[in-house]
């Protein structure tokens, strides 16, 4: 959030007391009564605003976290092709060398997947 935001946002509740005390006189509340009553709805306001702030930080559904994840969904991917492609432009038997190296059981067919298929590799 910007400092322009926030200063918008802190305006604003200042016009919402302000004309919340105005609204509260206007409904029949005197003097003092007024002020109070628009404090207790600013107050509520706040109260609720802070607790689903508190909630989607205890869901971890935060705009950064969820863009975190989005992006490391997709770098994962990228990340993953292009071992693919690193793996499937080495030649056969440096391929073989390398599955042997990191203890995958090559298959008939050189490149089967066996980088992105954690379940071909066996224990």
């Amino acid at each position: 959030m910007t400092r322009g935001k926030v200063l918008l946002i802190g305006l604003a509740v200042l016009l919402i007391g302000g004309l919340g005390q105005v609204g509260f006189q206007a409904a029949g509340f005197q003097g003092f009564s007024a002020g109070i009553a628009a404090q207790t709805l600013l107050v509520l306001i706040v109260v609720i605003w802070t607790g689903s702030y508190l909630f989607r930080v205890v869901t971890g559904q935060m705009t950064y976290m969820e863009q975190r994840r989005r992006y490391r969904g997709v770098y994962d991917e990228i990340a993953a092709d292009a071992i693919q492609a690193r793996f499937d432009a080495l030649p056969d038997d440096e391929q073989q060398a390398l599955l042997r190296r990191i203890g995958v059981e090559a298959e008939d067919s050189p490149s089967t997947n066996a980088v992105n298929d954690p379940t071909s590799a066996e224990p």
